[in-house]
């Protein structure tokens, strides 16, 4: 009942002005803001999860330097807020007008002009990809943890090179556990998006203020589109979980859980039974 209220105001109320979300739905603007959003959150994505990977070795590693090194660089990005960090970088050619290479506290090989390379979607990708690997980091290291001290001795038992067991033995067995919490962090990211609009960075969100700004009248239509788009693509990343994790659970299920196609095929059938069943009687 709460749920048929809620579509019920959702329809007649005319504060959301259907009419304008269809116009604004699928407009070039809105689609351009989504466009770069994808390719932010799929850079970052990629970048977080390399560095997760590198971080969360560097925790496990038996040297002092990069346990103390990956723990330093975990706790300062994710005690820092996001926005914050987006902004710094944003500003970094305030504090740093240009970088470069060679000896330190010596002479330099080369010099990069940083305003030219800090691009705002260089900002918003390098800026979402060190915040992602700091959390990615412990979502990796507690799903190499997770996999039995046997499988290891075992694996060093038989000869195996380090990187053999790793690749081979090790990483697909910690999938199992590092999938659910990486996706988790993944859908946090597509929403986490949003904040690349205070880099001057027009993406789905930036480009729903931009319009909001210059159509008052139509700021809650246009809110609505970003939504239904996030909606959209948390769903997407959701629905390409369950396959992964479907895959990566081969070998350690009997029966792997059946597809939402198949769970309609096998209600169809049960539904078919049935009439048989009904009509014989």
């Amino acid at each position: 009942m709460l749920a048929a209220q809620v579509v019920h105001g959702l329809v007649t109320n005319p504060f959301y002005q259907w009419d304008r979300f269809a116009y604004w739905f699928l407009r070039p603007t809105i689609l351009d803001g989504l466009l770069i959003t994808l390719e932010v959150t799929a850079l970052s994505a990629v970048l977080g999860l390399l560095g997760g990977v590198v971080l969360a070795l560097g925790r496990l590693s038996r040297s002092p330097v990069l346990r103390a090194v990956s723990w330093t660089y975990i706790w300062l990005l994710r005690s820092t807020p996001l926005i914050v960090l987006l902004l710094f970088l944003y500003n970094f050619s305030a504090l740093y007008q240009t970088l470069s290479l060679g000896v330190p506290f010596g002479p330099a090989f080369f010099t990069f002009d940083e305003s030219r390379l800090a691009t705002d979607m260089a900002i918003a990708v390098i800026g979402l990809s060190l915040n992602e690997a700091a959390y990615a980091a412990e979502v990796v290291r507690a799903g190499l943890l997770s996999v039995d001290q046997g499988q290891h001795e075992a694996a060093a038992a038989l000869g195996l090179p380090r990187r053999f067991q790793f690749l081979r033995i090790v990483l697909p067995q910690a999938l199992r556990a590092i999938v659910p919490g990486y996706v988790n962090q993944l859908i946090g990211l597509v929403k986490s998006t949003s904040l690349v609009f205070y880099v001057s960075l027009l993406d789905l969100f930036g480009s729903v203020q931009s319009l909001g700004s210059t159509y008052p009248g139509d700021i809650v239509p246009l809110l609505l589109v970003a939504t239904v788009w996030y909606v959209l693509l948390t769903s997407l990343v959701s629905i390409a979980q369950f396959y992964v994790e479907r895959r990566s659970s081969r070998g350690a299920l009997r029966t792997l859980p059946p597809t939402p196609l198949q769970k309609l095929r096998a209600s169809v059938r049960d539904l078919r039974a049935r009439a048989r069943k009904e009509a014989a009687l």
